[in-house]
């Protein structure tokens, strides 16, 4: 068979690769993170975490969703929020922890988060706090027994994070009232 492709491949890049070198994302996460420890993983507002911050982010979050809220393997967990550096966290920290990601529409209304939600057997929420009035329509009618709350500017310095989430509350009014009893912030 030929593999016309392989001609646009940059040097270095082998025509194969080794299926068995990870046993799953959350491996890929982690062997890359330990060999790339220095390096810019991702940059937001002005922010930039090293692949070394992400992965100690997302091993205490993996350690809290399980130890915590004794989530079990298997188990999913919703995640609502736009591209922010919280995102990538919230996604390899779930997925270290053994858990299923559900990957939710931040613009969803709330019937169909309520779907999205009750379809995917979801158990726990980690949601941007512009979102969380739409959740709190529904929670009560889905599976979610967990709420992770955060916040635009979180993982920003404290004076660049607290003018970004003061502009965006009370100036942009882009955080609509919610209520949302347990919610861990």
């Amino acid at each position: 068979m030929q593999k016309p492709w392989l001609k646009s491949y940059p040097e270095g890049i082998p025509e194969f690769i080794n299926v068995d070198e990870y046993s799953s994302v959350a491996d890929i996460f982690y062997k890359s993170a330990c060999k790339y420890a220095e390096l810019p993983a991702y940059t937001n507002f002005g922010k930039t975490l090293s692949y070394a911050q992400v992965n100690h982010a997302t091993a205490q979050l993996a350690a809290y969703l399980k130890n915590e809220l004794g989530l079990e393997k298997g188990e999913r967990v919703a995640v609502m929020m736009p591209n922010l550096l919280q995102n990538p966290i919230a996604i390899f920290g779930i997925l270290r922890a053994g858990l299923v990601v559900v990957n939710t529409n931040s613009l969803y209304t709330a019937r169909e988060l309520k779907h999205q939600l009750n379809d995917s057997g979801a158990k726990a929420i980690i949601i941007i706090e512009n979102f969380a009035h739409v959740l709190a329509e529904v929670i009560d009618d889905t599976p979610v027994e967990h709420v992770i709350t955060t916040k635009m500017g979180d993982m920003l310095s404290p004076l660049k994070g607290f003018i970004i989430n003061a502009v965006v509350k009370h100036i942009k009014k882009m955080v609509p009232a919610f209520k949302l009893p347990g919610a861990v912030i």
